[in-house]
């Protein structure tokens, strides 16, 4: 069969793998449809490996060369012994992140924090960009008609993007700000304004600050032209917002959520910094500031976010700029979003 296979840094390859057999017990095969190309994957493609294991994963002995894709939606072909819960024929979306059940944070409920964390398609013997993949039952969510393919395999991104938003306690009416519009901070937005939220983004790349405004959902300011901070403060007559949502990863983005936000307010780091960034704490203390860090999304989410996706709460396929075959995923899909003038926010990989 066909899959996009990671071999090193600049190096991966459309090519001839060994299809799986039969799913053993407790697992499906599955025939993924669309699958997203991530950050974590655009990283691995810049500067792996990172994530996908040179040595042995320690949870599932996984090495690279590794199959990519852990943001799909599929068909189930094949279910194994006692597997009851899901049958051929049915549409789902695959919760990728893998862990032990058993380490302090997993036994607590945190299993998004596992200690042994793999991830389907970055650390697994299978990925999403491919024409086949097994998978285990459990990180299985049908979808229902009225969710399609593609939204199918939006939902671990837009999981992502609403645990960013709700660990900053966003309420209806509040003032929220968005800094950065790639994929996460677009979807940020979308699920801040399904909540009731006004919404500002900050943005400084042309294409993706038309993508948001595309939305309709609030106000997109471009930083390099004026002071975020100091406009959100005068819509609110000094006050400031009521929560940012960080999803730029980078020092000034960091920096101005501090300077937006209210006293009492909530910022949450959902974007992830590839290098240190300065703040000055005395800023959180002084104006009893909440900055917490988000890493994935609990792993129990999937269900409540495909279901807003069937009742038209959180349309995330509008963060989709561009759909490409596998056989031109380098050159249409890495490149192009590595690119300093690439025009695309979101691509989506048609497996099929």
């Amino acid at each position: 069969m066909r899959a996009a296979v990671f071999h090193a840094a600049h190096d991966v390859r459309v090519e001839d793998v060994a299809a799986p057999g039969s799913p053993g017990p407790g697992e499906v095969l599955v025939k993924p449809f669309w699958c997203g190309i991530c950050g974590t994957d655009l990283h691995e493609y810049a500067m792996g490996p990172i994530v996908t294991p040179a040595e042995p994963h320690r949870l599932n002995g996984s090495t690279i060369p590794q199959i990519l894709g852990h943001e799909f939606s599929a068909e189930i072909v094949e279910v194994g012994a006692g597997v009851t819960t899901v049958s051929v024929g049915q549409r789902v979306s695959v919760m990728p992140l893998l862990f032990d059940n058993t380490c302090y944070y997993c036994v607590r409920g945190l299993n998004h924090l596992c200690r042994n964390m793999a991830c389907i398609g970055l650390s697994y013997a299978w990925g999403g960009i491919a024409e086949l993949a097994i998978v285990p039952v459990e990180k299985l969510t049908v979808l229902p008609d009225a969710v399609t393919d593609l939204q199918g395999a939006l939902v671990e991104p837009a999981a992502v993007a609403a645990y960013g938003v709700d660990t900053a306690k966003v309420r209806p009416g509040d003032l929220v700000l968005v800094t950065g519009a790639g994929p996460i901070g677009a979807l940020a937005s979308l699920y801040a304004a399904s909540l009731g939220a006004q919404v500002i983004v900050s943005e400084v790349n042309p294409t993706r600050a038309a993508l948001v405004r595309s939305f309709g959902v609030g106000e997109v300011l471009n930083p390099a032209e004026i002071d975020v901070a100091a406009y959100i403060k005068d819509l609110r007559d000094g006050v400031g917002a009521d929560a940012v949502i960080e999803c730029s990863g980078n020092e000034r983005a960091l920096q101005t959520a501090l300077a937006a936000v209210r006293s009492a307010g909530h910022v949450s780091q959902t974007g992830l910094h590839t290098r240190p960034a300065s703040i000055d704490p005395m800023v959180l203390s002084e104006h009893d500031i909440t900055l917490t860090g988000t890493w994935c999304y609990p792993v129990f989410d999937f269900p409540r976010i495909v279901d807003l996706i069937a009742r038209g709460r959180y349309p995330v396929e509008k963060v989709v700029t561009a759909r490409v075959p596998m056989a031109d995923i380098v050159a249409k899909g890495f490149e192009t979003l590595l690119s300093p003038t690439g025009d695309q926010v979101k691509v989506l990989v048609e497996t099929r």
